[in-house]
Order: structure tokens, then C-alpha cells, then sequence
């Protein structure tokens, strides 16, 4: 999709055609940033941004730190320039997920036709709601009053014929909007924006298209089809003017897994020793096991990220042999792979975990496991670490994302830096915490 800091910004209604519009986009306004205020209500109307040390990038800002220019993606140092008085937080996947998971079953209450993109947006087909549910504009509105209601956040609605369109939809309408698209108005819609609000335009595309003096949607529909071949490629052309003339056959598709679930962490000092960079393998590894079981999903394949401070990058991946979601396991994996890079002395920027090939847990093989206390198969993976893995996700939903952690991540963080601890989790019960090595 095309950058929607591009996109000129309207506020959102619920009047007008909505029929043929069967396309709902709902994207969560500034999510983590907003996850964040909710548990910290002193912090609203203050800039927030969540992310990493001083040479990490911004996660999320609040709409209060977007007005001093701060971007998803931008350099901590450079957000921290534009707006020195920001409050700076940690992410805490844990807490959006908890809050994710909460919206897409409110989504999934309305029709089974959801596709989740991230954590904080995903696309719904409602054809088969409007008997039941009024039309898809209701249907919007009604998922926004739900959100609000239930999880203090709030959410931004496009409505159209098309998923293209209706994501485009909700970005002209945030925050806290509703915009239908009608589909006699697709056009009308589209022509006056910007060629880099087309899905597929990133900077080289639209530099190309700005040298033919293309800068509107409107410019790019009416352009030769030979010239636009010969700027962007054949199939990127066919693609362009599709999206240009409001074309966009895709469905919704709610069985689209997601290709890997992964988390990274750029040290605000780089790392040295092979045990600090083991205890930050071991931090995300907790982090992508939790993730992954959270969407009952198992991994068949464990990779690892590390960039060096002359900013060279190194991936590896592994192919277990049998299915997983053990955070014992993803760790173990990952710290074998870092091993087997036999490094002398590196000095470690950024260290990251991904899990890949996933599939639903349900659907995974079964292995037999000879369990003397048990009767009965348990899943691949599933014995003893996996058990208790699912007990530390259950006490952290009960008590918070800091009740159980690892031993070897308590205390002082790998960089020298204390952990964080938020005044809501000052005065939250605490479950006892696990100790262990660094081999969980």
C-alpha cells in the first residue's frame, strides 16, 4: 500500500450510498501508542512514543507527537530532535497483542470474512452481515461504538466496493473517522490523490512516475499504457492502471496465515560478549514464543537477524524437524545459529528472532510421547516446556506482561540500562517469577 502520510485527510461520514460496499478496512488509531495512554491516562494529550533506545526507530507516536513531525519508522534520534519533550516507552508486545486479539474478536463477531494484516488492522467482508447487522456503514459505526466501549481505544473505518479503496478510506478519515466511498464515487475518490497513495508505489516507482510529470492518480489513469510500460514494466503497469480506474478483484481472505511473526531490538550500546547477546536472543525469543502461541500458531522454521555497527546484516535460518511454539526451543535454535557464525569480537548493533512456516496448531502433526503421568497423545512440541510455556502466558495475562520472566533478564538490561517498569505495573499483583539460565 502506498505511504498514507501521503493522503489528504477528511473527516469521516456515514452518509451517502453505501450499497455495493461490501469492503470494510478498520485500522486502529496510533495502537501502541494509544495501548499506552490507556494504562497511563496522565500521559494523554502529551507526545508519546513508543520504540527503542536512542539508536532505535519510533514504533508508534501519538497524534500529539505527529503534529511536531514524528513518523512510524523514523530514527529515535531524529523524533527525539523534533520533539525532545516526548514521553519515550518501551514496546510491550505482550499488552498489544492482549488488545489485538480483543479487537479482531470483536471483528469476527460481525462475519467470519476477516483478514487480519498486523496487529492493528485488518480487512472484513460484510455481504453476508447486511440481513442481519443493517448496512455496511452501520456495520462500521457499530464496530467503532464496540471498540470504544469495550477496549477505551478508537479505531478508523473505510467503507467501499474494494478493499484497495476502503483502505485508503480509513486513512483519509483518521483519527476516529468513518468514510464511505460509494461506488458511483470510486473515482472521484481516487483521481484527486496522489500516485504514491497507489498500493505497490514506493520511492523508486514514484520517481519514475514523476519524471513523466504524473503526480496525480487522475494523471497516471489517463497516461498512454505503452509509456506507462516503459517507465514501470508491463505487469507493473497492468497493476498501476487497474488501481487507478478502481479495480481491485482481491477478496478477503480470513485463512491467510501469516508468512513468520518475528522481533527485533537495536542496543543502545553495541554488544560484545556472546552472553549479552544471548540474553537478548533469549528476551525475543520470549517475546516471538508468546506471539506465536498467542495466535495458536506452531513454526517449523527459527531464523535470526544480526547487524553489526558498520551496519553489515546477517540472517540465518533453521528447519526443525518437528512443529513448535516453545520458547525453550526458538531460544535454543537461535543461539545455535549465532554459534555457528563463529564471530571474533563483533560488535553487535541489532539482534533479532523470527519464527517462519507457520501453521495452525490444530493442524499440526501429533508425535506420540511416552508420558507416564498422562494418557492421552500430546501435540508436537507440546511436552513439558510447552506446558509450561502456556502457564507463564496465562499468569502474564492475569498479572501482566513483567510478572513471569527468565532469570537471566532481570535486573539490569544487557545495554547497562534498568528494566522499565510502568506505574501501572508498579501496583500490579505480582505472580512469582521463573529463574532459570539462559537455557529455558
Amino acid at each position: 500500500m502506498g505511504r498514507s502520510a501521503d493522503l489528504p485527510r477528511s473527516a469521516g461520514t456515514f452518509d451517502g450510498d453505501d450499497s455495493g460496499c461490501p469492503m470494510l478496512h478498520v485500522d486502529m488509531d496510533a495502537f501502541y501508542a494509544s495501548v499506552e495512554i490507556k494504562r497511563r491516562p496522565e500521559l494523554r494529550n502529551r507526545p508519546v512514543v513508543v520504540g527503542g533506545g536512542h539508536r532505535g526507530v519510533v514504533a508508534a507516536a501519538s497524534y500529539e507527537a505527529r503534529k511536531y513531525g514524528v513518523r512510524s519508522a523514523m530514527p529515535m534520534s531524529q523524533a527525539l530532535r523534533r520533539c525532545p519533550h516526548a514521553v519515550v516507552l518501551p514496546p510491550d508486545r505482550a499488552a498489544y497483542t492482549a488488545a489485538s486479539t480483543h479487537v479482531m474478536g470483536i471483528l469476527r463477531d460481525v462475519t467470519p470474512l476477516v483478514q487480519p494484516l498486523s496487529l492493528d488492522e485488518a480487512f472484513l467482508d460484510v455481504s453476508g452481515a447486511v440481513r442481519g447487522q443493517g448496512r455496511p456503514g452501520a456495520i462500521a459505526a457499530a464496530i467503532r461504538e464496540r471498540v470504544s466501549a469495550e477496549l477505551g481505544l478508537t479505531c478508523s473505518v473505510g467503507v467501499a466496493p474494494t478493499k484497495f479503496v476502503a483502505k485508503l478510506a480509513s486513512a483519509r478519515c483518521k483519527p476516529d473517522g468513518l468514510l464511505v466511498v460509494p461506488a458511483a464515487g470510486v473515482l472521484e475518490f481516487l483521481h484527486p490523490l496522489p500516485v504514491t497513495a497507489l498500493w505497490g508505489v514506493g520511492e523508486r516507482t514514484a520517481e519514475s512516475l514523476h519524471r513523466l510529470g504524473l503526480r496525480t492518480v487522475a494523471d497516471l489513469a489517463a497516461i498512454p499504457a505503452d509509456t506507462l510500460r516503459r517507465a514501470v514494466g508491463v505487469a507493473g503497469a497492468e497493476h498501476l492502471s487497474a488501481l487507478a480506474a478502481g479495480h481491485d478483484p482481491r477478496p478477503v481472505e480470513p485463512d491467510e496465515v501469516e508468512k513468520s511473526i518475528s522481533a527485533d531490538r537495536t542496543m543502545d550500546a553495541d554488544l560484545v560478549l556472546e552472553r549479552d547477546v544471548r540474553r537478548e536472543l533469549l528476551r525475543l525469543a520470549e517475546e516471538v514464543g508468546t506471539r506465536v502461541r498467542s495466535r495458536n500458531f506452531v513454526a517449523r522454521t527459527v531464523g535470526i537477524k544480526i547487524r553489526f555497527a558498520d551496519f553489515r546484516t546477517i540472517t540465518r535460518v533453521r528447519t526443525l524437524p518437528s512443529w513448535t511454539a516453545s520458547t525453550g526451543e526458538i531460544f535454543r535454535t537461535a543461539a545455535d545459529l549465532y554459534r555457528g557464525l563463529d564471530l571474533d569480537q563483533p560488535r553487535v548493533r541489532l539482534v533479532g528472532v523470527k519464527c517462519e512456516n507457520l501453521r495452525d496448531a490444530d493442524d499440526a502433526p501429533e508425535q506420540l510421547t511416552l508420558d507416564l503421568s498422562r494418557t492421552e497423545t500430546v501435540p508436537a512440541g507440546e511436552p513439558g516446556r510447552m506446558r509450561a510455556d502456556r502457564a507463564i502466558d496465562a499468569a502474564r495475562s492475569r498479572f501482566g506482561p513483567a510478572a513471569v520472566t527468565s532469570g537471566s533478564l532481570l535486573g539490569p538490561h544487557a545495554d547497562g540500562a534498568s528494566a522499565p517498569v510502568s506505574s501501572a505495573d508498579r501496583h500490579r499483583p505480582r505472580a512469582p517469577r521463573r529463574s532459570d539460565s539462559l537455557d529455558p
